[in-house]
């Protein structure tokens, strides 16, 4: 069998014209892929919904967890903050939040190999009993590479209360106002 340019596919001769799809082949593919999608019940995370109008966020304005969760509160859902606990239908108090760090696992050498991080969170909607929120993660460590470990950690600090406060505002939204 000889190889030659009229042998070889149409990508190697460096003519692509046979491999482009048409308008039509592509439209189709993007509506398949669209339609699966959508019958996987992916959404887009839209307003929250509440069972009240008005919220009043009791939690110490030091506290970077207040800050997170009161730019969450005030651009994703549907009830107002207010700055006055009489104005509010619902009222959120921040019990506590602990950070801690312990050491996980120890190399053969007695060194300090993992770490886990753990951030608690005590809140309560003044209608439901308080809640307790726990969010942990590990990460491993080397003396060598202390620098690089320590902005680890702060980056796995910073996903552990953005989780924290996506976590309150989804349970927000199941809390039933009572009859």
């Amino acid at each position: 069998m000889a190889f030659g340019p009229k042998t070889l596919g149409p990508r190697v001769r460096g003519d692509d014209r046979p491999a482009r799809q048409s308008p039509f082949a592509r439209l189709f593919v993007a509506l398949v892929l669209l339609g699966a999608l959508a019958s996987c019940g992916f959404h887009l995370r839209g307003e929250a919904h509440y069972a009240f109008e008005t919220l009043y966020l009791n939690s110490p304005p030091s506290q970077p967890l207040t800050t997170d969760l009161r730019r969450s509160l005030e651009s994703a859902g549907s009830a107002k903050l207010v700055p006055l606990a009489d104005q509010a239908q619902a009222i959120l108090d921040i019990v506590s939040v602990e950070n801690n760090k312990q050491i996980l696992s120890l190399s053969a050498g007695g060194k300090v190999a993992e770490f886990m991080l753990s951030k608690r969170i005590l809140f309560r909607v003044r209608w439901l009993p308080t809640a307790e929120l726990v969010v942990r993660r590990t990460y491993t460590y080397n003396d060598a590479e202390a620098l690089a470990k320590e902005a680890q950690e702060q980056r796995l600090w910073r996903e552990m209360q953005d989780d924290a406060v996506a976590q309150i505002v989804r349970r927000l939204q199941s809390a039933k106002k009572p009859a």
